[in-house]
């Protein structure tokens, strides 16, 4: 047996030494399952007690010596394939490096982002809230109950009979009321669903941002004073508001709001579609019914809140007359931007 291990490390070192041969092939054939070596170990029961100590030893020193050809040699591939490699593949690092485009914020987050400023600058602060909400925040809460008219034009998608995706961003406010106390004066920007069919105008997906500020003493008078200056300094000092008596079911009394055209300054055009006014929200004093669901004291606190569409905010911002180019994803329209 000794005679057969020398035999075995022999053949084993000189052909892991030559260059042609494949060095996983010589590790199957004397060290696999099946390999020389192998079988020759488990023939060592038929060895006497005496011997086996030695031809143990013996055998052990030959796998070993395999093993370790077998490392060496691949670890001098692996140096000549990195040799080779690096003189292969020479870098100039004083080359220019491969330009990347830079991108910008898509329209809609730049005038988010302004209209935040805006309120930010006047003591508002951002407040956010969960998409996917239950329809109490959504619509009971804001005096609007099942079976409501007012849910005809805030249709959305349902997840259950319970949870829906949000149709505003109402709901911000009641959990804000629910869990602070007076004063309050926040904004709740964020995307909003509805069921609409998508066209010129309307999204079933859009983005809102809404306000809410209540406190002792709140009147309509501090409404028209924020929104004023809001739209003076999103659409230019010499913007002009109005209101128009409207009905909303969580504010009482309720307006529409619309500035004066940025583009014919109130004279009319095809902007304002010759009325010299462009409707750009909805406003009105919280309704006590919606204070007093909240936990909050219609005797002693009052506020106001209002809601606009992001979208119709930019469209008139930058003259865009189709709000699918929003979320079209051209680089013909994004690039003007």
């Amino acid at each position: 047996m000794k005679e057969l291990l020398e035999k075995i490390r022999a053949a084993a070192l000189a052909e892991i030494s030559d260059a042609a041969a494949d060095v996983e092939q010589t590790r199957v054939r004397f060290l696999g399952k099946k390999g020389e070596l192998t079988t020759v170990l488990r023939g060592m029961g038929a060895l006497s007690p005496e011997d086996r100590p030695a031809m143990g030893q013996l055998a052990n020193e030959v796998r070993t010596a395999i093993e370790n050809a077998i490392a060496e040699r691949m670890a001098r591939q692996k140096e000549r394939a990195l040799a080779h490699r690096l003189e292969k593949e020479k870098l100039d690092v004083t080359m220019p490096g491969t330009p990347v485009r830079m991108g910008h914020q898509h329209p809609l987050t730049r005038v988010r982002r302004e209209m935040e400023d805006v309120f930010i600058g006047m003591g508002f602060s951002i407040a956010e809230g969960p998409e996917v909400e239950y329809d109490y925040y959504n619509f009971q809460a804001l005096n609007i109950p099942e079976n409501h008219p007012a849910r005809d034009t805030q249709d959305t998608f349902y997840i259950s009979d319970k949870i829906l995706l949000r149709s505003q961003t109402s709901p911000v406010q009641v959990r804000v009321m629910e869990k602070q106390k007076p004063p309050i004066r926040i904004i709740s920007p964020g995307r909003v669903y509805r069921s609409d069919a998508l066209d010129a105008t309307h999204s079933p997906l859009f983005q809102q941002m809404e306000g809410l500020v209540v406190d002792k003493g709140i009147t309509m008078s501090d409404l028209k004073g924020t929104l004023e200056t809001f739209a003076k300094q999103m659409f230019g000092e010499e913007t002009k508001i109005r209101f128009r008596p409207h009905h909303f079911p969580f504010t009482e009394p309720s307006a529409e709001v619309d500035v004066s055209c940025f583009a014919c300054g109130g004279k009319g055009c095809r902007v304002c579609k010759g009325e010299g006014w462009i409707e750009i929200l909805g406003a009105g004093m919280v309704h006590p019914f919606v204070l007093s669901n909240c936990g909050i004291d219609p005797e002693v606190y009052s506020g106001f809140a209002f809601g606009m569409g992001i979208e119709r905010v930019a469209m008139k911002h930058y003259g865009i007359d189709d709000i699918r180019l929003f979320y079209e994803n051209d680089e013909r329209f994004l690039g003007q931007f």
